[in-house]
């Protein structure tokens, strides 16, 4: 069955659109959007590092994506504010990125796989470790999901209830790392936070509670996933970018259903 290329592309994206659900939740409650681009910009640094010593990629995204979400946490309030924290990491990481890969030599390389990702391209093992991660995920998400609740409603009642803040915030932040390193062959460093907040934000407009959302926010994910992947093999266009132009349509397609209802209320 793992011997169809659109077989493999499918099970790749439902993997990463279940991954990026629970955890795109937390973003859109905590206003983590710039914090997750972030993230993600700083895996193209991890990807060039992988690529200079020959070792696993995955490892490398996620080594370098979490050392800089840890690294602006920490530094967070001490003498910058955090948007700006975050601009020259974010930036600073995927220019330094490409800068290093320019430089690698004897290896063809192609940048647009993992700037835009390359889904059609993911062998077994991209898609054994695709849900590994979200294996990862949804075990952390599980164990840790009242008190990541609590924490996100308020520090101080979290910590209040005997909880770390810290520790909770520190699940996410791994939790956000795995997803942009296993969501780079789906849709690359430059459109995974889109596959994390677009279908999140579209399944605010219409739950009613945030677990309701978390389950809403995976079928649109999975839904934007096939439609997007089978459209882009119909009409001849990048595979990333069509997954998200899915479920941007989502989002607005209920954005207007809910602002229409509302006003007949």
């Amino acid at each position: 069955m793992l011997d169809d290329f659109m077989t493999r592309a499918t099970l790749a994206g439902i993997g990463v659109s279940l991954a990026a659900a629970p955890l795109g939740c937390f973003v859109v409650w905590r206003r983590m959007a710039y914090f997750g681009e972030a993230t993600a910009h700083a895996a193209m640094l991890g990807v060039a590092i992988s690529l200079t010593f020959e070792f696993s990629i995955l490892a490398g995204a996620i080594l370098v994506s979490l050392i800089m979400a840890s690294s602006v946490t920490i530094l967070e309030g001490r003498s910058l504010f955090l948007d700006t924290l975050l601009g020259v990491a974010g930036h600073s990481s995927i220019a330094a990125g490409l800068v290093i890969v320019s430089f690698i030599s004897g290896v063809r390389i192609d940048l647009m796989a993992y700037l835009i990702g390359d889904i059609l391209a993911v062998s077994n093992m991209d898609i054994l470790m695709i849900w590994i991660g979200v294996g990862i995920i949804f075990s952390l998400v599980i164990w840790r999901w009242s008190p990541l609740l609590l924490v996100t409603m308020s520090e101080d009642l979290a910590s209040a209830s005997g909880y770390n803040p810290k520790k909770e915030n520190f699940v996410i932040t791994l939790s956000l790392a795995i997803v942009v390193a296993v969501g780079i062959k789906v849709v690359g460093v430059l459109l995974i936070i889109a596959l994390l907040i677009i279908p999140a934000a579209s399944a605010r407009s219409v739950a009613s509670s945030p677990e309701s959302m978390g389950i809403i926010a995976a079928v649109i994910g999975i839904l934007s996933s096939i439609l997007g992947l089978n459209s882009a093999y119909l009409f001849d266009t990048p595979t990333g970018p069509s997954i998200v132009c899915v479920a941007s349509l989502f989002f607005f397609i209920l954005m207007t259903v809910n602002v229409v209802f509302k006003n007949k209320n």
